[in-house]
């Protein structure tokens, strides 16, 4: 099954500015307008309204520009929230620039191994892996990671992020042996700050059970999906789309394993809740309409295949 890189929230950007913003008052002689329209920006990331979002960002910029110069930690602060809204709009090239200027920045102003530092190269570096870039990928996780590593307490949400994110780097390089023990640490920061049902918690068990897969140790891989799958329903309930997620990697599982009766009612039930929670013609119910397809096929049941193949095309050409 294809890995899917961890992307960075939205609406937790929107809260990180927030929190640059209040930490800066010590230097800022008037941040009212600066908060105020991050207080919008984060609005319009929870509505969804993500180019709104921008517009104010790039004006937020504007104002920390003007009011206190182009070198200041404020500025970077707003440069890196504008590259990171950037950056989940798949605007790559608006968004690496930015990062480069805040980091130059920030190391100006702190020196290189700052904590305010290590979000922003998490975040550049999540953003040549998205491309493929993964030679720049690498170093700028590692030094985020070394600077986290130096934070106070050895076991910190942000560590087990930046821990995460390095072993999805190997994993995406078939470089699993330097990627399996980063995911067992991680999960052990995470379970021990967030508890056995945290559904961060679940993420971790996810990525782990994938790599296992990606080497074909399905016995490893599959309780680790389970756990991942229960600790959804629980936490979120029985209709959310994350548990959907979690519902198509077992049965992805099932079915490379050649298990098609395990696989069939977790796709149809994946299937259901996504057209329940998203909508008929949501492109998620396409994937679970191809996943179900694929599996009728590999069982030869080509006319159950052929109907649901027909409606994700219907879907997709009317999306166009």
């Amino acid at each position: 099954m294809k890995q899917r890189y961890r992307k960075q929230s939205l609406a937790r950007t929107a809260c990180f500015a927030l929190a640059i913003f209040l930490t800066q008052t010590a230097w800022a002689q008037d941040t009212s307008r600066l908060e105020f329209l991050n207080q919008q920006m984060a609005e319009l990331v929870r509505k969804g309204d993500v180019n709104q979002a921008i517009e104010i960002a790039k004006k937020s910029l504007k104002i920390a520009q003007d009011s206190y110069g182009p070198d200041h930690v404020i500025v970077a602060s707003t440069m890196s929230n504008l590259a990171l809204l950037y950056q989940n709009q798949g605007q790559y090239a608006l968004a690496e620039p930015l990062y480069k200027s805040a980091l130059a920045i920030q190391e100006k102003a702190h020196g290189p191994d700052h904590p305010d530092l290590a979000q922003i190269l998490n975040n550049l570096a999540t953003l040549y892996q998205a491309q493929g870039q993964y030679a720049q990928a690498e170093p700028l996780f590692k030094h985020s990671l070394a600077i986290r590593e130096k934070a106070p307490g050895p076991n910190n949400s942000d560590l087990a992020n930046s821990l995460n994110n390095l072993a999805l780097l190997y994993q995406a390089q078939s470089q699993y042996a330097q990627a399996e023990p980063l995911f067992k640490r991680s999960l052990e920061i995470r379970e021990k700050i967030l508890g056995p049902d945290h559904p961060d918690l679940a993420n971790g068990l996810n990525n782990l059970a994938l790599l296992y897969q990606s080497q074909k140790q399905y016995a490893q891989a599959e309780p680790l999906f389970k756990r991942s799958l229960e600790i959804r329903e629980k936490a979120l309930g029985p209709d959310n789309p994350e548990l959907a997620k979690s519902l198509n990697n077992l049965a992805s599982l099932y079915r490379t394993e050649g298990k098609f009766a395990e696989a069939e009612p977790l796709l149809k039930r994946s299937l259901a809740i996504r057209e329940k929670a998203l909508g008929p013609n949501h492109p998620d119910v396409v994937k679970s309409l191809n996943n179900l397809a694929l599996l009728y096929q590999d069982e030869g049941q080509y006319e159950q295949a052929k109907a649901l193949l027909k409606r994700a095309k219907e879907i997709k050409e009317a999306s166009q």
